[in-house]
């Protein structure tokens, strides 16, 4: 664990500014910084991220709320995306995208009652070949059928 790991939210954010507040364009790394660091944007940073780059608070709100990458509430312990781009939905996601609002009990961008699962829309995984395909955290997995979905969440919560 790096030292930044264990200051709190603020400070974190803080030291992240100052080292980003330098560069041209630095509001999309900072923002991906921040959001890599502790899994999301939290609100009350945008004062001290819009004061540290010059920007105002419309700026900095603007551009997380534009991206659906950028979350501004915690994520549920795993994130699970699931493709919604052509190739994948030609091989069954919307279905793929049901069972998963149905198995997970939450929707797009909305974390599971229980706080184990966000379930995330992306649209394209770069898997169109082998599609349908997910994301869950940082594992990416093909053609994903019904069943398949089913074990993966059966999986999850088995190591929870």
């Amino acid at each position: 664990m790096d030292s930044t790991q264990a200051l709190p939210d603020q400070a974190l954010i803080d030291q992240l500014v100052q080292h980003h507040a330098q560069e041209p364009g630095s509001l999309l790394p900072l923002l991906h910084d921040i959001q890599d660091r502790l899994g999301f944007i939290p609100a009350s940073s945008v004062a001290s991220i819009a004061e540290g780059l010059n920007l105002s608070r419309a700026e900095v709100h603007g551009v997380i709320t534009y991206y659906h990458h950028f979350r501004s509430t915690a994520p549920g312990k795993h994130v699970i995306q699931v493709c919604r781009a052509e190739a994948c939905q030609s091989c069954g996601s919307e279905e793929l995208w049901a069972l998963a609002e149905k198995l997970l009990g939450c929707k797009a961008h909305e974390n599971s009652a229980n706080g184990m699962y966000s379930l995330e829309p992306v649209y394209c995984l770069g898997l169109c070949a082998s599609s349908p395909a997910i994301q869950i955290g940082d594992t990416l997995h093909a053609r994903v059928s019904e069943a398949k979905f089913t074990r993966l969440v059966q999986a999850l919560e088995s190591t929870s």
